[in-house]
């Protein structure tokens, strides 16, 4: 009598048991979800051009090399400040002394010579931000013309892109969505709630190929140096993950 009742209460406890777990493995099973990645873009007219250049000149000492440098780029600050260029917009970059070597040839047992120093060479450079574009032309010429003989890199940003960047994050969602619904209409089911959003920004704008061209204003605007500043293309990716509808 004993052995049966136990046995009876052991079946209980098991049914209960097996009760109890269906619930919780059914919560368990994790929702079927699709995962998608997007790309917006925006473009918008850069409003500021960086300038990279630099001054170098030679000398029999590197006394003499830093003062023909130290005057040509003591002009080139001179003149970029007259143009209205504020002291926050220029820094210095790269300064530079380094000797100038004489190689001999090899004599006919190949025995050389140790290289001798016939000079030395500094090198200043300048970073430049340009805020009115309509300038740029006449700076370019006229910095060039006060001894600038390196350098002379251009790139074209914008003083505050924060506007286009999200235009372009718009975008990348807009895209993804669409993306997501073409795939799930294709496969006869619905997206359901989204559960994961993650971003990467790529930073830099991209120049486009279509542009205008910025000219000096100033009297001597034929002398000017012809820029075309174009448009950037900023670009935003999105990772986007839903719980698809059953």
């Amino acid at each position: 009598m004993i052995s049966r009742i136990s046995a009876i209460t052991a079946s209980a406890f098991i049914m209960h048991t097996a009760l109890a777990l269906q619930p919780a493995l059914a919560d368990d099973k994790k929702p079927a979800t699709i995962s998608v990645t997007a790309t917006g873009q925006a473009t918008v007219a850069p409003d500021m051009a960086i300038l990279n250049f630099a001054v170098v000149r030679q000398g029999k000492t590197a006394r003499e090399a830093l003062n023909a440098n130290t005057i040509a780029m003591g002009e080139v600050l001179a003149a970029l400040k007259q143009e209205g260029i504020a002291d926050r917009d220029l820094q210095t970059s790269n300064f530079n002394i380094q000797p100038r070597y004489h190689y001999t040839k090899r004599n006919s047992s190949g025995e050389q010579k140790p290289p001798q120093i016939i000079g030395y060479q500094v090198t200043n450079g300048l970073i430049v931000r340009i805020r009115k574009l309509e300038i740029l032309g006449n700076i370019l010429d006229t910095v060039v013309t006060l001894g600038v003989n390196s350098g002379g890199g251009v790139s074209f940003t914008s003083d505050n892109p924060d506007k286009t960047i999200e235009v372009a994050r718009k975008n990348a969602m807009i895209n993804a969505i669409a993306k997501a619904k073409t795939l799930t209409g294709a496969a006869g089911i619905k997206l359901g709630r989204i559960l994961e959003i993650s971003e990467q920004n790529h930073g830099r704008p991209r120049p486009q190929a279509m542009g205008r061209m910025v000219k000096s204003m100033a009297a001597d605007e034929a002398m000017a140096v012809p820029v075309a500043s174009g448009e950037n293309s900023y670009s935003i990716t999105v990772n986007v993950r839903w719980e698809l509808a059953q």
